[in-house]
């Protein structure tokens, strides 16, 4: 009996495309943190600010397409799935490491999702803040609670979490992909506006010389911060193989997959960089951390700017949440397998409006994922300063995530030996993006602790 075209080795059926799997890294990478880009690069001046950003984007292309070639072993074409990161990392690697990228990788993600629950408050409270002081004036007082745009964040999260895997939620994708294109377009257009205005292109070629009336030590502490930033900008490794695990067959995925990443690093790097640039020239070393508070008017704009970062946040926080879900359902299915029913049995709900629909559902997606959402939503009411520890975990797992993990895995695949020439370029550049990670964690630490001075339970600071 023959396959059908979308059917695999393994009897599963994906319906990936280049395209949705485009939109999936696009959506791994791409967050709002695109808006710090122009003080990243203010903290480091005219020439390392533009060259990191160039640079980063090609060693994480290079790293991403030989992680591709990890996705089968031993062959890439031929072998056997792995059909996540850490498949690839026990099937390579052996067990030794996988406890330890397991949970850097888990932590991370989950960590992004805190973050995407407090970003969302933050934006939606500013939005509201902002009208109120359009209408009412400057010296009025507007007092916005973010706790109950984060309780409304959980809450459509908990539907949009009913969803089966990833590949189910490529629409979500490909929104979240229009939106991020959307508030990155207005901000460079904004950028380019003001510059046009004034005429002269701003800042400068000297490293640390943002921010006159901060201390030197708080200074270097920012150019370390900024370098991470710029590093962490395009990383998706974590999520890589994941993506690629949506590919339709008959096609080799380690092919498709080198598009994808090359579309989507290209594209990220081609938007990183004018947005970063174009915004120093425009405010030089005044630029603000989020760059869309920078501008009031057109108020208009800059609200339907600041609305596609909250759509984004909503419908990008699946993609991650999906490969937890999966992983989590994975391990406990066959821990539990006498209650099979829970895990595998579905039930279909029909609804009788002008047209029939069904809404399918098993007890464990159920009960299991819309704990996950309200346990993740309650961490990030209590922490609402989380985003500054997201940094320091940023730091820490980037060089292992990012670059060791996927480099170790490459070289067993292609069986490249210890001393060749290709090994000992892998071990520079390993060292140097080594140096990247600590470097940034000290910036991270130091951002932390300045800012956990006055942080309080339950309160966003606007």
């Amino acid at each position: 009996m023959e396959m059908d075209a979308s059917s695999a080795d393994d009897g599963r059926i994906r319906t990936g495309t280049v395209w949705t799997a485009t939109a999936h890294a696009f959506t791994a990478i791409v967050g709002s943190g695109i808006l710090a880009l122009p003080w990243s690069v203010a903290q480091l001046g005219w020439i390392l600010g533009p060259f990191f950003l160039v640079s980063f984007a090609a060693v994480t292309y290079y790293i991403a397409i030989l992680l591709c070639d990890c996705y089968r072993t031993p062959d890439p074409v031929k072998g056997r799935r792995n059909y996540t990161y850490m498949d690839a990392v026990r099937a390579l690697l052996g067990p030794k490491h996988l406890l330890i990228s397991g949970i850097m990788q888990y932590s991370m993600l989950w960590g992004i999702m805190i973050g995407f629950t407090i970003t969302t408050a933050i934006s939606t409270a500013t939005m509201k803040r902002s009208a109120c002081i359009h209408e009412k004036g400057a010296n009025a007082k507007c007092k916005v609670s973010g706790n109950s745009y984060m309780l409304a964040f959980g809450a459509l999260e908990i539907l949009l979490s009913q969803f089966p895997n990833l590949e189910k939620v490529t629409f979500l994708s490909v929104i979240s992909t229009l939106t991020s294109l959307a508030y990155a377009l207005i901000a460079l257009c904004l950028s380019i506006a003001k510059f046009s205005i004034q005429h002269e292109a701003k800042g400068t070629i000297m490293v640390a010389m943002a921010g006159e009336d901060l201390a030197t030590p708080t200074k270097i502490w920012q150019v370390f911060q900024a370098l991470g930033n710029i590093a962490f900008s395009y990383t998706y490794s974590m999520l890589l193989l994941e993506i690629q695990d949506t590919l339709k067959s008959p096609q080799a995925e380690n092919k498709v997959m080198k598009r994808v990443t090359l579309y989507a690093i290209g594209g990220t790097a081609l938007f990183y960089t004018s947005l970063g640039c174009m915004g120093y020239a425009a405010f030089g070393a005044d630029v603000p951390g989020n760059y869309l508070t920078g501008f009031y008017k057109p108020l208009w704009l800059v609200d339907i700017a600041n609305l596609a970062v909250i759509i984004h946040l909503i419908v990008g926080y699946q993609v991650f949440a999906q490969t937890i879900f999966a992983m989590n359902e994975k391990s406990l299915a066959t821990r539990w397998q006498a209650h099979g029913s829970f895990f595998n049995k579905i039930y279909t709900v029909r609804l009788q409006c002008k047209q029939d629909y069904s809404f399918q559902f098993t007890p464990s997606r159920l009960l299991l994922r819309t704990g996950f959402v309200i346990f993740t939503t309650l961490v990030a009411m209590m922490f609402p300063f989380f985003n500054a520890i997201l940094g320091l975990l940023g730091s820490i797992s980037f060089w292992p995530l990012t670059v060791y993990f996927p480099l170790n895995m490459y070289m067993v695949q292609a069986n490249i030996k210890r001393g060749d020439s290709t090994w000992i370029m892998f071990q520079v550049l390993s060292l140097l993006c080594l140096v990247v990670s600590l470097v940034s964690a000290i910036g991270s630490v130091a951002d932390m602790l300045e800012r956990l001075k006055h942080a309080q339970l339950f309160h966003i600071n606007l």
